[in-house]
């Protein structure tokens, strides 16, 4: 036993940090828009960070419960409530059987949320992974998002954890109308001209309605020209991977995305900033600046640093009990 999913909401699929290693074989990784919101939804349910875990899109889904477990909300606020209460996000929740959790729409912080379970949910693993690929059709439930009436089973529900009152954390401000994401340039900004490259990240752009777990289309008004034709010879896309198509109008490649392509890349965003823009919605404004990969690197070593720690913590809380 565990949830029945009354409503799916409009986009919710299990997915825990993704499928690795199979990219040669046209296997993309899947896994979490939101890296951030969804560890941290882990760590607060007392799970492993990479554990899997509901994500939703835009509109939350309805759960009924039907065994006890410790759950927690992050990501962006759609409204949170149990049998109709609110309930706070960023902290370990406990459900009794029986009752309900349910969500609203986006209301401007934030688009995306993620619920974990203590224990786990009893997904099987499919090429080492539980996450939701819908492209191939593999993961989560049957590959594709949750229906109405779907059952999902606890692999190790617990009615408490140690430390509750300490498993919290202050929710996340999710930026509106703006954000500005980093970009490390790599091996085919050659393709543009320097005067080019200047413009992209001195002039902004706008994220389009054709934003989905694949990647996030732009229109800037003025388009990205190429030194040539903007095709190239078929290569890895990596998460933040921004190509730049013929049409010169940036796409941003992000979890579903297909593993190789055949587009200039002018950059890619860093991976701290990648939840900026998964927390995003259509009509937001796009900034680019240039970092380098050093910096890049520093970046994400120090938020894992700062999310290990945390870990720690609750740990060590739970041990002195």
């Amino acid at each position: 036993m565990g949830i029945v999913i009354e409503k799916p909401g409009i986009l919710t699929t299990v997915q825990d940090a993704g499928r690795f290693g199979y990219q040669q074989y046209g296997v993309s990784p899947a896994g979490p828009m939101d890296t951030r919101s969804f560890q941290l939804a882990n760590i607060l349910a007392g799970n492993h960070p990479d554990e899997g875990v509901l994500e939703f899109t835009v509109a939350g889904p309805s759960l009924r419960f039907e065994q006890d477990n410790v759950i927690a909300v992050t990501g962006g606020d759609l409204s949170p409530s149990l049998d109709g209460r609110p309930v706070p996000m960023y902290q370990a929740l406990a459900v009794k059987e029986g009752e309900t959790l349910s969500f609203g729409m986006a209301h401007g912080n934030g688009c995306r949320g993620y619920i974990a379970f203590a224990g786990g949910l009893d997904i099987p693993l499919v090429m080492g992974s539980k996450s939701t690929l819908m492209r191939n059709k593999m993961g989560g439930m049957d590959g594709r998002k949750l229906e109405a009436k779907d059952r999902i089973g606890f692999a190790a529900p617990v009615a408490e954890l140690p430390g509750m009152e300490k498993r919290r954390l202050k929710p996340e401000t999710f930026s509106q109308g703006e954000i500005t994401l980093r970009v490390v340039t790599g091996s085919q900004e050659d393709a543009f001209s320097q005067e080019e490259l200047r413009r992209f990240f001195w002039y902004g752009a706008e994220i389009t309605n054709e934003f989905d777990r694949m990647g996030c289309r732009l229109k800037r008004k003025e388009p990205i020209k190429h030194l040539t034709d903007g095709n190239i010879i078929s290569d890895g896309i990596a998460f933040g991977s921004i190509q730049v198509p013929t049409n010169g109008q940036p796409i941003i490649m992000l979890a579903d995305r297909q593993s190789t392509g055949g587009y200039a890349k002018i950059g890619t965003v860093i991976s701290v900033d990648l939840p900026l823009l998964a927390q995003s919605l259509p009509g937001t404004r796009v900034r680019f600046i240039r970092v380098s990969l050093g910096l890049a690197q520093e970046l994400y070593i120090r938020q894992k640093k700062q999310i290990e720690a945390f870990r720690a913590f609750l740990e060590q809380s739970s041990d002195q009990r």
